[in-house]
């Protein structure tokens, strides 16, 4: 759990997926890269999906939900899921928090990772997750994910998502919103358009869920290090140089949605000058 001031926030796992090191680090040499990641003797490396639990002001908020359990046995190996301590609701569960105790949950983007487990069936029919939750989204981004294109398609399924348009429980966002006192969600375009990451402040204490603008800490920490992923990366680039001074000029904390080693740290600056990630214990 890390605590921002009234603001409580726990990293709460999805599982671990497997995944081909040229999709999380892009044109990065290997020879770089294996400093950070080993691959396995599949050539594959984890990738944690890690969702969180935030309590302030008596909300319950979810930010992202994961894979979610409407996949088969194929799509499955595909992603190489294991869950060795069970999936988001078994995570919430061990905190005392039931689905229907969710008052908001926050999608980042609706990438098949970060929003598959907002619905399931119930026989052929699709529900809500947190049945009285309001969920949020970029009204960008949802216009992305409902009119993909050749690359796209792939990530974005309609059924994570459409089922709450039409019963009126999601809500698009039109920008930077304050969503609860002390969390803001804040556009960070470059991933997708329409990405969305989430600012914790309270008694002069910050962090943020940079979510997939860094999916790993040394994408944080190296302005050039990007994911394959990203569909605009010179835009990410960008992006993260905004927000890679903010969190060094606010001591913040920086959470990661994919590193299974560094979750979470503080921005230092070596004796290079360079910025580099201090892990902070979660």
């Amino acid at each position: 759990m890390i605590q921002v001031g009234d603001i409580r926030i726990h990293l709460v796992s999805d599982g671990i997926t497997m995944a081909d090191p040229g999709g999380p680090f892009g044109l990065v040499p290997r020879a770089l890269y294996r400093q950070y990641y080993e691959p396995d003797e599949n050539f594959m490396i984890p990738m944690c999906l890690t969702c969180l639990l935030v309590q302030v002001d008596g909300m319950n908020i979810v930010v992202d939900t994961g894979l979610g359990n409407k996949l088969n046995d194929k799509q499955r190996r595909i992603w190489g899921l294991t869950r060795p301590e069970g999936g988001l609701l078994d995570g919430l569960a061990r905190l005392g928090i039931q689905p229907e105790d969710v008052h908001l949950v926050i999608d980042t983007h609706l990438h098949a990772d970060h929003c598959s487990g907002n619905t399931y069936y119930v026989g052929d029919t699709l529900m809500p997750t947190f049945p009285n939750a309001e969920y949020v989204v970029q009204r960008r981004e949802y216009q992305d994910a409902s009119h993909p294109n050749e690359r796209t398609a792939a990530t974005y399924h309609d059924v994570n998502w459409q089922p709450l348009i039409e019963n009126g429980q999601m809500r698009l966002l039109d920008g930077d919103t304050v969503l609860a006192p002390g969390v803001m969600g804040v556009v960070t375009p470059g991933h997708t358009p329409g990405h969305m990451s989430v600012c914790f402040e309270s008694q002069g204490q910050h962090a943020m869920f940079v979510c997939d603008m860094a999916s790993f800490a040394v994408h944080f920490e190296k302005l050039g290090w990007m994911t394959a992923y990203d569909v605009e990366p010179l835009v990410t680039l960008e992006t993260k140089r905004r927000w890679q001074q903010w969190a060094f000029e606010h001591d913040a904390v920086v959470i990661f949605p994919h590193d299974v080693k560094r979750p979470a740290g503080r921005l230092r600056k070596n004796e290079k000058g360079r910025f580099e990630l201090a892990v902070v214990p979660v």
